[in-house]
């Protein structure tokens, strides 16, 4: 009974872990019917099963967003053959720190190669997920698109600018949309999180406060999107955090973040 309130036909990217899986494997439980997408045949295959061990039906779907033609070949077959969707969640991301390396001799050399390819993921790849389905979700007055943002899109990381950068991309984009389609019975909704445990945080060798797992995340973000609120963001002491930081001097917060250590992966 408690599930009624949930979307009944959900697509997901990034579904093959972290907190991606998590989404799909809670929504499951609902009886969903779940699209997930993700770049590991094996982890996705693992997240089909346990979303059908807990109720959902699920059809997983090896590809990556950055594939414009493929994302649209995919989703404009689930349209033809399911119907309108009634939640999209792009979730496919990357992590990853300056493009800065250490050459010869302890020599810094700079490779914009991995920037490149966060920014792809991160941003273009929430394009490449939500435009073949936004035509639809307007036709029909109706439907929820939830873009994956973080806690970092508030603050300019210096160990990590393109992370940063892109997902405050992903922020802004979403907030103006949530106005801009809002008319049209669509409601977009931008999601904040924390430090979560993830394959991609597994590899922080820095403090991370407030961490939780991705399963206490999906709980969190699937309760607050029933809301259908323009911004979800939590934890709150560190929203409140990065609050505070955002009132300050542009010239002191700089300093500050300058000092913390560089995102490896």
């Amino acid at each position: 009974m408690m599930y009624r309130r949930y979307p009944r036909k959900i697509l997901i990217t990034g579904g093959s872990s972290g907190l991606g899986a998590a989404l799909a494997e809670f929504y499951a439980a609902s009886g969903a019917t779940l699209f997930i997408s993700g770049r590991d045949a094996q982890r996705l295959e693992e997240t089909r099963r346990v979303c059908e061990r807990n109720g959902g039906q699920c059809f997983p779907r090896v590809i990556d967003v950055t594939d414009k033609e493929a994302m649209n070949g995919w989703i404009t077959g689930i349209l033809n053959d399911h119907g309108t969707l009634d939640l999209v969640i792009a979730n496919a991301g990357v992590s990853g720190g300056t493009a800065m390396r250490v050459g010869q001799g302890d020599n810094p050399v700079w490779d914009g190669n991995n920037d490149h390819h966060i920014f792809e993921t991160n941003l273009m790849g929430v394009l490449h997920t939500i435009n073949p389905v936004l035509p639809h979700m307007m036709s029909s007055h109706g439907g929820q698109i939830a873009l994956i943002s973080s806690m970092a899109s508030f603050v300019p990381l210096a160990g990590a600018p393109s992370y940063s950068a892109s997902k405050a991309a992903v922020r802004f984009y979403g907030e103006a949309l949530h106005a801009k389609l809002k008319p049209y019975g669509v409601t977009v909704t931008v999601v904040c999180p924390g430090f979560i445990t993830t394959r991609m945080t597994d590899h922080n060798q820095f403090p991370m406060p407030f961490l939780m797992s991705a399963q206490h995340a999906a709980i969190l973000i699937a309760h607050k999107l029933t809301r259908k609120p323009c911004l979800i963001s939590f934890p709150w002491p560190m929203r409140l955090m990065m609050g505070f930081m955002s009132l300050c001097p542009s010239f002191f917060t700089r300093e500050i973040f300058s000092r913390l250590p560089e995102k490896h992966n």
